[in-house]
């Protein structure tokens, strides 16, 4: 589990395909204190460290894992969003975020405005994920505000200290990234999903009733 609070960026130093897997090593401030078998959040995809040295760690992205992440288009020398797995002895910032991305999305556009920065995404709803204004939102791992939330788009709002530690400041229009939607609104949504067609069948019933 994961709280969307990015640690700083990794630098991509190999990426290997095997099979229908890929093995990405990277480089990181904090190396020397993960171990083999840790969690670590990737641009918001939870992986785990499958190999160590004193100056670098690879992970493991499985096929499933590149069909809905951005992970599949990662290139050496790009920079990955990092977060260690939260403890709960700790202040929660952010929100509960469990590094299982649901989906990715495009950025349309991006806006500066006056020390910040308007970042808009749209994304595919076939899916049946959803944003609620205000609601929370992962993008890459980033734990964000929604703002502006439509039908198929929402826009979030990235503060100085966001662009710059995280790989927000490499986003522009035309870019993949990773979301991972707020657990509570798939649960409903889940729940509505289900409940519909029982609710249409007994509206339609009362009707010819009448």
């Amino acid at each position: 589990m994961f709280s969307g609070i990015v640690e700083e960026t990794a630098k991509i130093k190999k990426i290997v395909k095997d099979k229908g897997n890929v093995h990405i090593t990277m480089v990181c401030s904090f190396v020397k204190e993960l171990k083999i078998d840790q969690s670590v959040s990737h641009n918001g995809v939870c992986l785990t460290v499958v190999k160590k040295t004193a100056k670098d760690y690879t992970v493991t992205a499985i096929q499933e894992t590149l069909i809905k992440s951005n992970l599949g288009l990662l290139k050496t020398s790009d920079k990955v969003n990092l977060e260690r797995s939260m403890r709960l002895d700790r202040l929660l910032d952010g929100h509960l975020v469990q590094g299982h991305v649901d989906q990715t999305a495009v950025c349309t556009k991006v806006e500066e405005a006056d020390g910040s920065w308007y970042y808009t995404f749209k994304y595919d709803t076939s899916k049946g994920n959803i944003t609620v204004e205000k609601g929370s939102v992962s993008v890459n791992g980033v734990s964000l505000t929604v703002v502006n939330s439509k039908n198929n788009s929402f826009q979030v709002a990235i503060i100085p200290y966001t662009y710059n530690v995280t790989n927000f400041h490499c986003i522009k229009k035309g870019t993949v990234v990773n979301l991972e939607f707020d657990i509570v609104g798939k649960y409903i949504q889940k729940i509505l999903s289900a409940q519909m067609p029982h609710l249409l069948h007994t509206a339609s019933t009362k009707k010819y009733k009448k």
